[in-house]
């Protein structure tokens, strides 16, 4: 015995139905205007991507050449060779770059935290001078005894004096 549904017939089709969209073509935005895309753009096919090191290493080059472009303006200046040697270390210091490590001090206020919880504190303990979080950490500065005040100063490395 067949399975159920496969004695069914096709009805013939004439080309007198037409087809009916379904919702999810109905709602499909695929044939609307983009009109935040240029019409006229053509991807260039030689372009090719490029990895990270490729990338940092051009970033190297660029910052040498422009190096030696200043170095080579100095020099035909006429300047003297100590004075080119103290300007040239002088711009090096001043550069800093995503690949140098060194950078001028921050502008901004030293952060503080909490001596006991880690977060950041925006109070100090008259008493103890420990720098706490919030008015719970401040209870449990005060009921501390002297030597774990001094205990907690000295993991901050500082001086601690306690009255």
């Amino acid at each position: 015995m067949p399975p159920k549904g496969t004695t069914k017939k096709k009805a013939a089709n004439d080309g007198s139905t037409t087809h009916t969209p379904t919702l999810a073509e109905q709602l499909s935005y695929l044939h609307s205007p983009r009109p935040f895309k240029n019409p006229n753009y053509t991807k260039n096919a030689n372009r090719r991507t490029k990895n990270l090191k490729t990338v940092l290493g051009q970033e190297r080059e660029k910052e040498r050449v422009e190096r030696e472009r200043r170095r080579q303006e100095r020099d035909n200046q006429a300047m003297d060779i100590f004075e080119v040697k103290k300007e040239l270390a002088e711009v090096d210091e001043e550069i800093s770059t995503y690949l140098s490590i060194e950078a001028p001090p921050s502008v901004l206020p030293q952060r503080h935290y909490c001596d006991i919880t880690g977060l950041e504190a925006p109070y100090t303990d008259p008493r103890t001078g420990l720098r706490y979080h919030d008015k719970s950490v401040y209870e449990l500065i005060k009921n501390l005894s002297p030597s774990a005040a001094k205990d907690y100063l000295a993991a901050r490395g500082v001086n601690p004096v306690v009255r």
